[in-house]
């Protein structure tokens, strides 16, 4: 991916969304030609000059210190995952230049601790993935949960089924947060692998193919990914409302995506009776393979 283009446009998405009375600045001038900061107007809460930042708008990040990083993240009031996101790109600038890895990545192996931590989390839907959306492995209870949209041991992209599988609109009941917390996720990953082609082809294959995606994706919003409310619908026990939170697996720069259900309450019934449909299924088919 294009470096400077993606700072250029990061920063400029990012001072348009701020109104001049929310930094302290005169609201009125019949002067402004552009929404929200005018560049001068960052240098300034940034306390650097117009021309330094100019500069760092035109996508020269490369050698910037973290004080400026700072300062510019404080200005353009950034969020923890946007002024990570700032952090990735100047790193990224910074970093000799080096072409896209054009190998073909070998087959994600996992370890099996981290197989067993899936199947010994009972009683709760839980799937790992990378950062490029793959889910690499899921439980038993979480292939029930996703109703026939997952299958063991095959490939799955979640990023291509959300904008690319009609099924997806009828699963997750809040289609369009699923899809900007999608959007922002892989966009967080492009910033910290720039270099990854797979995940490039992913998102050129996206953009190319579907208009919602390629509309988010020039909205240059990011998110990290920890925990959110998800409701889904799945054939056998309904609408669900779960708490997806994420366990972060630094070693394996893997996620565990865990779903829960609220003490008492009307999911924890569900997930219970999902719990017992999923090993009665199980049974029946070990029997009818044994016969």
């Amino acid at each position: 991916m294009d470096n400077r283009r993606e700072i250029s446009e990061f920063l400029a998405s990012r001072r348009a969304r701020i109104r001049p009375q929310d930094s302290g600045l005169p609201a009125l001038d019949d002067r402004r030609r552009v929404p929200g900061l005018k560049r001068e107007e960052v240098a300034l809460l940034a306390g650097v000059s117009v021309d330094y930042y100019a500069r760092l708008e035109r996508g020269q990040l490369g050698g910037v210190s973290a004080s400026v990083l700072d300062a510019i993240a404080d200005a353009l009031k950034l969020d923890e995952a946007e002024r990570q996101h700032l952090r990735d790109l100047a790193a990224a600038a910074a970093a000799p230049e080096r072409k896209l890895r054009t190998r073909q990545p070998r087959p994600p192996s996992l370890r099996p601790s981290i197989r067993a931590l899936l199947d010994g989390m009972t009683g709760v839907p839980a799937y790992v993935r990378d950062g490029r959306a793959d889910i690499l492995a899921a439980n038993d209870l979480c292939l029930a949960l996703y109703d026939g949209i997952l299958a063991r041991d095959v490939p799955f992209n979640l990023a291509r089924f959300v904008f690319l599988d009609g099924r997806a609109h009828g699963f997750f009941l809040d289609w369009d947060e699923v899809a900007n917390g999608t959007v922002g996720s892989l966009r967080a990953e492009a910033g910290r692998n720039p270099l990854d082609k797979t995940l490039t082809d992913l998102i050129g294959e996206l953009v190319a193919r579907s208009q919602p995606f390629a509309t988010k994706w020039a909205q240059h919003d990011v998110r990290l990914h920890r925990t959110a409310t998800k409701r889904l619908h799945n054939t056998v026990i309904g609408d669900i409302e779960l708490t997806g939170d994420a366990l972060e697996l630094p070693a394996d720069q893997l996620t565990v995506i865990a779903y829960t259900a609220e003490p008492g309450s009307a999911a924890e019934q569900q997930l219970r009776l999902l719990t017992s449909w999923q090993a009665t299924t199980k049974n029946t088919a070990r029997t009818a393979a044994t016969s």
